[in-house]
């Protein structure tokens, strides 16, 4: 009886040792392949984004500046209708200002 539950239990050592050694060539072998392609592919390419072109204090006017006008058109001006058009002139106005002030960057 005993030997009958030792070569069963042979048995079951046996497969876990194969299918272990299984798992590790699959684990072994997707390592290689991550290896290889981490290789091959370029690193990462900066962002492509139209803000990324510009540094942080650009971005930073960018938003700052036309929103200082638009506050100080509402606090200094008196008539509603003129304070719109000013908010309307700056607002076209500013896409135009970055491109002439700041210049067109790659």
């Amino acid at each position: 009886m005993s030997k009958e539950r030792a070569r069963r239990r042979a048995e079951r050592l046996a497969v876990l040792e194969r299918e272990k050694a299984v798992r590790a060539r699959k684990v072994a072998r997707r390592q290689r392949r991550r290896a290889v392609v981490r290789r091959l592919t370029p690193g990462r390419l900066p962002s492509s984004g139209r803000l990324h072109r510009r540094s942080r204090a650009q971005r930073i006017g960018i938003v700052v500046v036309p929103l200082v006008a638009a506050i100080a058109v509402w606090v200094l001006v008196p008539d509603l209708a003129l304070r719109v058009v000013l908010t309307a002139m700056i607002v076209i106005a500013v896409p135009a200002l970055v491109v002439l002030v700041l210049g067109k960057r790659p």
